[in-house]
């Protein structure tokens, strides 16, 4: 459920879904891949215990 919200509201996320759909994923496995990434941010976040902070999106060139 977090992840559906996350790929709706979290811009950085929101943009991973997208080119994984744009990639020709289907829609469950672009959110699990998104559920993971969830998963690794939060468990760093406990590891170094620090806080959430948005990361900005950031763009890049494929060629």
């Amino acid at each position: 459920m977090a992840t559906l919200v996350a790929v709706r509201h979290n811009p950085s996320l929101r943009e991973r879904y997208r080119r994984l759909l744009l990639a020709g994923k289907p829609r469950k496995v672009a959110l699990v891949a998104c559920m993971r990434k969830l998963l690794v941010l939060a468990g760093s976040m406990l590891r170094e215990g620090r806080p959430w902070r948005q990361q900005p999106v950031v763009a890049t060139l494929e060629t």
